[in-house]
């Protein structure tokens, strides 16, 4: 690999034969390769193909448990949850309302996060949109959360309420646009009834321990797996080892390295579930008449990654070597110590509301391309390489190209641990800076 993050080859390698990195294959050689050539799309093919047999046998990796008196500054919710935010939410439950939210939000400064559904919607897409949305209601970096609804959409305020089941009217208040005489004022006067409710929270210190993190990457590159994803596993396993709480989505990128998720299974339950989890998604694939690794994207290949097992692998790094202990779905809350696999794409906008939907307080994202992306949480960019870190510096909040000049992986985790638990404390993240926050929900149904 040299400084584009491309592949060349270390030895002779003959047509057939596997074409390692990261110690496993990424495919096979569709011509002979010569020591030195350049190794990518033109002489390298996908070993991938359907569903695969798995036997279970945990591999553990004797991480263990440190007692720490680390803390960030954050806000114990009267449920005894924890945020990292005291922010006022506007939750829409249709795209019809988006400009009314917007507006709103313009007025107040509370936060709207517009998107194009819950119209029109039936079955298990509309299942799907309310868990998201009642996952961002109950989001603890919310203070107060005003639902917004036009009144006569599938996923109107009463059917939201049957999903949200119990909340506190307190926090958490609704308005529907059509009952409404004047909605902007009567939105106001609701959203000034959050703020003074959130205000009433006051931070506290509290336990690392505490801290729920959701992992991702993106416009990914050849180093993402080098430099930035093993960082965010580092760090990962540090966390865990103080008794916090990571979960990794883009099951769709664990294809071809899902074999070093389950080894890490901690029972022939999580093992089930996860091999469940992938098995299921290569399925909703073929049913769309899709192979299964069409991916990476011509931004990843132009980046230097060749094939979705070399994306995979790379991308799974950013779990460490932490235990799976929980297989999480559409609208499950992250709960457990340790590693958890959430249910969802790659896509990068549908992926990030999922994390920040099952109860991620931030979302470490490594970048090698760079995005401008950002979740309603903190979304700290990492970039891979010095020149984006350089180039994007409006985007890229932590640099992981040392570990490149040869800085020591526990050095570079310490400093980015310190930075975390800034962003914990309140620091805010480039994409909060910007007003970055998105969200897009994952649709596979039909529209009517």
């Amino acid at each position: 690999m040299r400084e584009n993050g491309h592949k060349y080859a270390l030895s002779d390698i003959n047509k057939g034969e596997s074409i390692i990195k990261y110690g496993f294959p990424i495919g096979h050689a569709t011509e002979n390769i010569k020591k030195g050539d350049h190794v990518h799309t033109h002489n390298v093919k996908t070993n991938l193909s359907g569903n695969l047999e798995y036997t279970y046998s945990y591999k553990d990796y004797g991480l263990t448990k440190i007692d720490t008196d680390l803390t960030f500054d954050g806000y114990i919710r009267e449920n005894g949850d924890v945020g990292i935010r005291n922010d006022v939410w506007i939750v829409n439950t249709v795209g019809c309302v988006n400009k009314v939210a917007e507006k709103l939000s313009r007025l107040t400064g509370a936060k709207s996060f517009p998107h194009p559904f819950g119209c029109s919607q039936l079955g298990d897409d509309q299942d799907v949109t309310q868990k998201i949305l009642c996952g961002m209601i109950k989001h603890p970096n919310a203070g107060g959360v005003l639902v917004l609804g036009l009144g006569c959409e599938n996923n109107n305020i009463g059917e939201m309420k049957k999903a949200l089941g119990d909340y506190n009217p307190n926090r958490v208040k609704f308005l529907n646009c059509q009952d409404s005489k004047d909605e902007i004022a009567d939105g106001v006067s609701l959203i000034n009834e959050l703020k003074r409710y959130a205000d009433t929270f006051k931070k506290q210190k509290i336990s690392i321990s505490r801290l729920r993190l959701g992992l991702k990457c993106g416009g990914s590159d050849g180093y993402s797996g080098i430099t930035a994803n093993p960082l965010v596993g580092s760090l990962c396993d540090k966390l865990v080892s103080y008794g916090g709480s990571c979960v990794l989505t883009e099951v769709p990128e664990m294809f071809g390295a899902e074999h070093l998720l389950m080894e890490r299974c901690v029972s022939r339950e999580i093992f089930d579930k996860t091999v469940s989890l992938i098995n299921n998604f290569k399925d909703y694939f073929t049913r769309h008449n899709q192979v299964i690794y069409e991916n990476p994207s011509p931004g990843n290949k132009a980046g230097g990654i060749t094939t979705l097992e070399e994306k995979s692998l790379g991308c799974v790094q950013k779990g460490g070597l932490s235990p799976v202990v929980d297989v999480l779905d559409y609208g499950d809350t992250l709960t457990k110590n340790g590693i958890s696999l959430l249910n969802g794409p790659g896509n990068d906008i549908v992926a990030v509301t999922n994390l920040m939907a099952c109860g991620a307080h931030m979302i470490l994202f490594t970048t090698g391309r760079g995005t401008p992306l950002g979740a309603p949480v903190p979304t700290v960019k990492i970039a891979t390489n010095k020149s984006l870190a350089a180039k994007k510096s409006n985007w890229i909040d932590f640099d992981a190209s040392p570990i490149l000049e040869g800085e020591k992986m526990e050095q570079i985790t310490s400093r980015l641990l310190d930075y975390v638990t800034e962003v914990a404390s309140g620091k805010k993240t480039k994409n909060e800076e910007n007003g970055f926050e998105e969200i897009s929900i994952f649709k596979d149904g039909v529209t009517l």
